[in-house]
C-alpha cells in the first residue's frame, strides 16, 4: 500500500459501518439501483432506481489527453477500445443494472473516466475471478478491474496500477446468531469465499492457525461468485462470508432492506490496495492508464466518482505501479 494507511482503512470501516447502522435500505451513499432478484446483481439489494449515481455527465466532460492517447499500444490506437475483464457481481465495485446487461459501479465509472481521458471505449467481459490473470496473460483481455488486491505474489504474474484501498471483512447473518466476533471465532465454522481471491488464501491461513492452536479448522467453501456465497449464508449453510469491505457493507445495508446480513465490527483484515491488472508484456497500456488516473485524481474527477458511490474514504492520493 502506498498512500492509504491502516488508520485510514479503519476510518473507512467505521464510516461505512456507521452509515450501515443508520441506513433505511433505500440508498447507499448514492449507490444502489440494481435489484438482484430481477437482474442477477450481487447483494440481494432492493433499492429505488433513483439511488444509483449518474456520472454520465461528469464523464462526458472529460477531455481526451492527446499525448496519453498517442502512447497507447498500436492495436488500442487502431481499435479505440480497451477490453476489460471483470467478475461483475460485486456491488458497489461492479454489478449489473436492472436490465441485467449494463455494468455499473464505482469501478465501472472510474474505467469509463480513464477511457475518456485516453480517448478510447471500455468494453467489459464478465468472467470468473479465478480466470482473470490467465486471460490477461493469454491476451483475451487488455486489463482487469475487479477489486483485485495488488499483492507481491500476483505481481510475479501481472502488473498493477493501484486505484483504491480496502481490506477483508467478515459478513454474517443479521444479529450474528453464531456470535462471530473476528477471525479467531471462525475456528470450526463453515466459511464461504470466492475461488482464487485473497479471501480464500486468508481463510486457509486462518484454518491452519486454528489447528495449530488446538482448535477445529475452518471449513472453507470456495465458489465462483459472491452471489452463491450470499445464498449459502442466507440459508445457514455457512456461518460467514469473507468479502472486501465496500462490498460487504453495501450488501449488508441493502439485502432484504438491511435485514439479511451484517458486518462484524473491526478494522479491515490485511488492508491494502486494489490494482488494475495488466499483462507484463503490455507496459505501454499500463503506463497510459496510470497517467490518465493520475490526471483524474489531480483534477478531482476521481474523488467525485468515489463520493457519488459513498466510498471516498478508500481513495488514494496518487496511483502507484505495483505498490502493494
Amino acid at each position: 500500500m502506498r498512500s492509504t494507511s491502516r488508520r485510514q482503512l479503519s476510518v473507512l470501516c467505521a464510516a461505512l459501518l456507521a452509515t450501515a447502522a443508520t441506513a433505511c435500505g433505500n440508498g447507499v451513499g448514492g449507490g444502489g439501483d440494481a435489484t438482484p432478484e430481477q437482474s442477477g446483481t450481487a447483494g440481494g439489494a432492493s433499492e429505488s432506481q433513483s439511488a444509483i449515481p449518474d456520472n454520465a455527465g461528469l464523464i462526458a466532460e472529460i477531455e481526451a489527453d492527446e499525448a496519453l492517447s498517442a502512447g497507447l499500444p498500436p492495436e488500442v490506437v487502431q481499435s479505440k477500445t480497451v477490453n476489460i475483464g471483470s467478475n461483475i457481481q460485486s456491488a458497489p465495485n461492479n454489478f449489473y443494472a436492472t436490465d441485467g446487461t449494463t455494468p455499473i459501479g464505482y469501478e465501472v465509472d472510474l474505467a469509463k473516466a480513464i477511457g475518456a481521458k485516453l480517448g478510447v471505449e471500455m468494453a467489459y467481459q464478465d468472467m470468473a475471478f479465478g480466470s482473470l490473470i490467465t486471460s490477461l496473460q493469454s491476451g483475451r483481455i487488455d486489463m482487469t478491474m475487479a477489486g483485485m488486491n495488488d499483492t507481491k505474489e500476483r505481481q510475479q504474474q501481472i502488473d498493477f496500477v493501484d486505484y483504491f484501498s480496502s481490506g477483508i471483512t467478515i459478513m454474517v447473518q443479521k444479529d450474528n446468531p453464531q456470535d462471530i466476533t473476528g477471525p479467531d471465532a471462525l475456528c470450526g465454522k463453515a466459511v464461504a469465499v470466492v475461488q482464487g481471491t485473497s479471501h480464500q488464501k486468508f481463510a486457509a491461513a486462518q484454518s491452519e492457525k486454528c489447528a495449530q492452536e488446538g482448535q477445529p479448522p475452518v471449513n472453507v467453501t470456495a465458489t465462483d461468485s459472491d452471489t452463491q456465497n450470499q445464498n449459502q449464508l442466507r440459508t445457514g449453510r455457512v456461518a460467514a462470508i469473507l468479502n472486501d469491505l465496500p462490498s460487504a457493507v453495501y450488501i449488508s445495508r441493502t439485502a432484504a432492506d438491511g435485514n439479511a446480513f451484517e458486518v462484524v465490527p473491526g478494522p479491515p483484515i490485511e488492508g491494502g490496495p486494489y490494482g488494475i491488472g495488466f499483462a507484463k508484456t503490455d507496459p505501454a497500456l499500463r503506463d497510459s492508464v496510470e497517467k490518465a488516473l493520475a490526471e483524474l485524481m489531480a483534477d478531482g474527477t476521481y474523488t467525485q466518482i468515489l463520493e457519488s458511490w459513498g466510498v471516498e474514504e478508500g481513495a488514494l492520493t496518487e496511483p502507484a505501479i505495483n505498490g502493494g
